[in-house]
């Protein structure tokens, strides 16, 4: 059954739970650009606490993007980012991790990644153009993308390496007229 979801800031009764569900030993490392390598558990348990001292002094908005959750049970699926791969030709680039495997297979992405896209472009009515690179082993992120009408823009042949083996880098985008959701 597909779960429905909603996008918002983390929160301090997360902490615990996003500890644990981003743990270094966790299967969506192996997806979420590996060939960047993992945190170990120290400097995830740092990150944590550096939340949960943003959090105490009164900060709301202490990491940036957004969390996906199940709305029926506020419970933690995964995070979209966004960050300016060029501040100057006003292209912004985006992200999803889903990193709570009970919800793997069930859309969960392409609904999250949907509603992140369309809060970018209505946020942002400056940007032209959003982006997605992802490599050529995750074929889940590849066919996400192109369900969501954006364009295979780029292939960097063998620039990524994962388990001693070459993949490519695979860059999508959609233009602001393009985006129909």
């Amino acid at each position: 059954m597909k779960a429905n979801i909603k996008l918002r800031n983390l929160e301090i009764n997360d902490l615990e739970t996003y500890l644990y569900l981003n743990n270094p030993e966790r299967e969506f490392y192996k997806y979420n650009g590996p060939y960047f390598g993992k945190p170990t558990i120290e400097e995830l348990k740092e990150e944590v606490e550096n939340y949960r001292s943003k959090f105490l002094k009164g900060e709301k908005d202490v990491k940036s993007g957004k969390m996906i959750v199940d709305s029926s049970n506020n419970e933690l699926i995964g995070s979209v980012s966004s960050y300016w791969k060029s501040k100057e030709t006003l292209w912004m680039e985006a992200g999803i991790v889903i990193f709570n495997e009970n919800y793997w297979g069930k859309g969960i992405g392409y609904d999250a990644l949907k509603m992140w896209i369309s809060e970018l472009f209505n946020d942002n009515p400056e940007i032209i153009r959003l982006g997605l690179t992802t490599w050529s082993g995750n074929k889940r992120m590849m066919n996400l993308s192109e369900k969501l009408g954006m364009k295979k823009e780029a292939t960097y042949r063998k620039a990524r390496i994962v388990d001693n083996k070459y993949y490519d880098s695979v860059s999508y985008g959609i233009l602001r007229e393009e985006w129909n959701f």
